[in-house]
């Protein structure tokens, strides 16, 4: 799980680059064509496609928390009109906090830590959406939506 969080960071280079990145190369060719060029197609796909693998992946390896963050990423890649006008922020404090949550998983007092931050984000997240979104009604209806990652 930490590989694919170290590769959610590098896909989105631009917001944090001062995380660590992974060996891979495609990873780190798209975190710089994000500081190049913004958010291209492709990538938003790579940052979109590492996000959705951890959303699909974490309950079964222990981090449902980290599944629930990764899921409100996927929503806001999937739902904002224009990624670039996204607070960086947003974007960032997910992926710290997905990272945070695969990385400190082994102490027993971060369960209900990372349980309110994943809530939280989500929070944080659909106000975002549903503000920049109000013309948009036909993506209101999914933004509203009750969350499909498992919980704790």
């Amino acid at each position: 799980m930490g590989i694919e969080a170290d590769r959610l960071s590098a896909a989105h280079r631009l917001r944090a680059p001062k995380k660590r990145l992974p060996a891979c190369q495609a990873s780190s060719r798209t975190g710089a064509a994000i500081l190049r060029n913004g958010f291209t197609s492709l990538t938003r796909e790579e940052l979109f496609r590492a996000a959705h693998d951890i959303k699909g992946d974490a309950a079964t390896f222990g981090y449902p928390s980290a599944g629930a963050a990764a899921e409100s990423l996927c929503r806001i890649i999937e739902h904002a009109p224009d990624l670039d006008k996204v607070p960086s922020d947003l974007i960032a404090h997910h992926i710290n906090a997905i990272q945070a949550i695969v990385r400190e998983r082994t102490k027993l007092d971060t369960v209900s830590t990372a349980s309110e931050l994943s809530r939280q984000l989500r929070g944080v997240a659909d106000e975002y959406l549903t503000q920049a979104n109000r013309d948009r009604p036909e993506h209101l209806e999914a933004i509203l939506a009750p969350s499909i990652a498992p919980g704790e």
